[in-house]
């Protein structure tokens, strides 16, 4: 007689938004409660891809993902392992922006997460904020057909041992003060008049930006000023950030602002900090290349996209119970 041997039962159909080989996430809209797995999953994206340290603190979490829509994804085990977000940055711009777990890349998530940015600009273009960006987001952005529009280098530096450069003897320094302010927005405007897309901000509105700023050092920050007391260049600190450097074009190539940037360094080491960031434009090698010549290390790219024609949705929507 015959032997019965149970037979295996079928493997269940994925759902039919989710096509074969890709993830399949539980989708939900993210709360207040979701910050300590967004702030993982930052610190995640930061180790693999480097970019803006500031993107794995709460406030900037808080204006990403809890100041417009989000969803997050989570696998089976409940790990959030992508987020999306919709919002509008500091100038009223509606900007859209998301993080997905580096184990997870190629695995058609990026899809799902297009088809949710489109349903919420509501036919209007896409501006993609990364604050961490990767070779993967620049290849999915480029295949989107989005255009990049801004992109900086972020560079740290230890401040075990900082070198010292002389400040030229023609030039003198003094810190942010009411009598003072003038003179670092004289030197910021002089400084970067002929930066392409200068934005040349009126000096209330510059100054209040600068002072604005939680983390903002008026005692560490300086502008130098010759010996007949036109403004040479400047430099604002917050935190532990050299937010500003500049040098106005008669004093470049003399080492000035090579010494404020040391400068700054020491004071922040005094000031009890490990460490110090920039961030440069990718369009400026020469300062880059400054900024490597004392010490400054590499620590990723954040970027600004811009959707600059009609980018096609996929049929793998976001299915939020």
């Amino acid at each position: 007689m015959g032997v019965w041997l149970p037979q295996p039962a079928p493997a269940p159909s994925p759902p039919r938004f989710v096509e074969p080989g890709m993830s399949t996430l539980d989708w939900k809209p993210l709360t207040e409660s979701d910050l300590p797995a967004l702030t993982q999953l930052a610190l995640c994206c930061l180790e693999r891809d480097g970019g803006l340290p500031l993107l794995a603190t709460e406030p900037m979490l808080r204006q990403l993902f809890l100041s417009g829509h989000s969803v997050g994804g989570r696998d089976e085990t409940g790990d959030l392992i992508a987020a999306a977000g919709a919002f509008l940055d500091a100038s009223a711009t509606r900007s859209v922006t998301a993080l997905i777990h580096p184990s997870v890349r190629s695995q058609g998530i990026g899809e799902q997460v297009l088809t949710w940015w489109l349903e919420q600009a509501g036919g209007g273009p896409i501006r993609l904020v990364a604050e961490t960006a990767s070779p993967e987001s620049d290849a999915f952005a480029e295949r989107l057909g989005l255009e990049r529009t801004f992109a900086e280098h972020v560079m740290r530096r230890p401040l075990v041992e900082v070198p010292r450069i002389v400040r030229p003897a023609e030039v003198h320094t003094y810190p942010w003060t009411a009598d003072t302010q003038y003179l670092f927005h004289a030197a910021y405007s002089r400084s970067f008049a002929n930066r392409p897309g200068f934005p040349d901000t009126p000096y209330e509105e510059w100054v209040s930006s600068v002072e604005e700023d939680d983390g903002f050092h008026p005692d560490l920050s300086r502008v130098a000023l010759d010996d007949d007391g036109h403004v040479a260049g400047f430099v604002t600190i917050s935190d532990d950030w050299i937010d500003q450097v500049g040098v106005v074009p008669e004093w470049r190539g003399q080492r000035l602002g090579a010494h404020l940037v040391v400068r700054s360094l020491r004071t922040l080491r005094k000031a009890g900090y490990d460490q110090a960031w920039l961030a440069v434009n990718v369009d400026n090698p020469s300062a880059r290349a400054l900024y490597r010549s004392l010490g400054f290390l590499d620590s990723g790219v954040r970027a600004r996209y811009q959707q600059v024609g009609p980018i096609e949705a996929t049929d793998v929507p976001i299915n939020i119970p």
